[in-house]
C-alpha cells in the first residue's frame, strides 16, 4: 500500500518524470498533470495528500492553481527557480508549506517530500513529553497557522533539550517579527549566529530586517520556508 498519493503539477516533462520516477520509487502513489487545469480535475478527483506545484504555469498560474485549493485538504509545495519574495509570501498565505526549488537533486526531492508529509501527521502534544525535532517540526506547523504562543512552547522545550543549536533562536525571531517588535527579533537571530555562524536562515533574516526599506516579507523558517507574515497588502 502507497505511503501518500502525491500529485505533480509541471508543464515541463522533464520535471514531471524525474518527479515521479523518483517519489515512485519512495513508495509514493503518483499522478501528473500538465498545466492548471487538469491539476485542478485531477486534485479533486483524486484527493492527493501531497501536492507538488510549479509556480509558472501556462493558462492559471500556479498561484492561480493554489488559491483555488484553499479548502483542499492537501499539502503543497511550490516548484520555483525564481520566484521573488512577494510570490513566496503570498503563495505561504494560499496555504503552500514549503518550496523545491530549481534545479533540485532526488536526494532533495525525498527530503522536502518526507519531512512534509511527517510533519502533516504531526499532533499537538505536551512540549515537554516531546522530542527535540519533533518540538522543531511543531513549532514550524504552529507559526505557519499563526499560534504563536503554542509555537513558543515547543521552541521553550527544544531549547530546554539542546540549548546549543541556532534554530530554536531563529523561530523564537521570526515569531516576533511577526508581532512587529524587529529590535527585540534581531537580538533572536543573533543568538542563533552566535551559537551557529554558518546559519544561514538567520543571517538572512538578519540582513533583510536591516535593509532600509525594511519588510517582512520573506521571514525564514528554515533553509527552505518562507513565514507568512499576515500583511494583507
Amino acid at each position: 500500500m502507497s505511503d501518500a498519493n502525491i500529485l505533480v503539477i509541471d508543464d515541463e516533462e522533464n520535471i514531471r518524470m524525474t518527479l515521479q520516477k523518483t517519489l515512485s520509487k519512495q513508495g509514493y502513489e503518483v499522478e501528473t498533470a500538465l498545466n492548471g487545469e487538469d491539476g485542478l480535475e485531477k486534485a479533486r478527483k483524486s484527493e492527493p495528500d501531497l501536492i507538488l506545484l510549479d509556480l509558472k504555469l501556462p493558462g492559471l498560474s500556479g498561484l492561480e492553481v493554489l488559491e483555488k485549493l484553499e479548502d483542499h485538504p492537501a499539502s503543497v509545495i511550490m516548484i520555483t527557480g525564481y520566484g521573488s519574495v512577494e510570490t513566496a509570501v503570498k503563495s505561504m498565505k494560499s496555504g503552500a508549506i514549503d518550496y523545491l526549488r530549481k534545479p533540485f537533486s532526488p536526494d532533495e526531492i525525498r527530503e522536502v517530500v518526507s519531512e512534509v508529509l511527517q510533519r502533516r501527521k504531526l499532533e499537538p502534544r505536551e512540549p515537554e513529553k516531546s522530542d527535540y525535532e519533533t518540538c522543531i517540526e511543531l513549532a514550524k506547523k504552529m507559526i505557519n497557522e499563526k499560534k504563536f504562543e503554542q509555537a513558543e512552547d515547543y521552541l521553550e522545550a527544544a531549547l530546554a533539550s539542546d540549548p546549543s543549536t541556532g534554530e530554536p533562536f531563529n523561530l523564537l525571531g521570526v515569531i516576533l517579527e511577526m508581532r512587529g517588535e524587529t529590535t527585540e527579533a534581531l537580538k533572536k537571530y543573533r543568538a542563533a549566529l552566535a551559537l551557529d555562524p554558518s546559519y544561514k536562515p538567520a543571517e538572512q533574516n538578519i540582513e533583510r530586517a536591516t535593509q532600509f526599506d525594511y519588510s517582512p516579507e520573506g521571514i525564514k523558517l528554515d533553509e527552505e520556508t518562507e513565514a507568512d507574515t499576515g500583511d494583507k497588502n
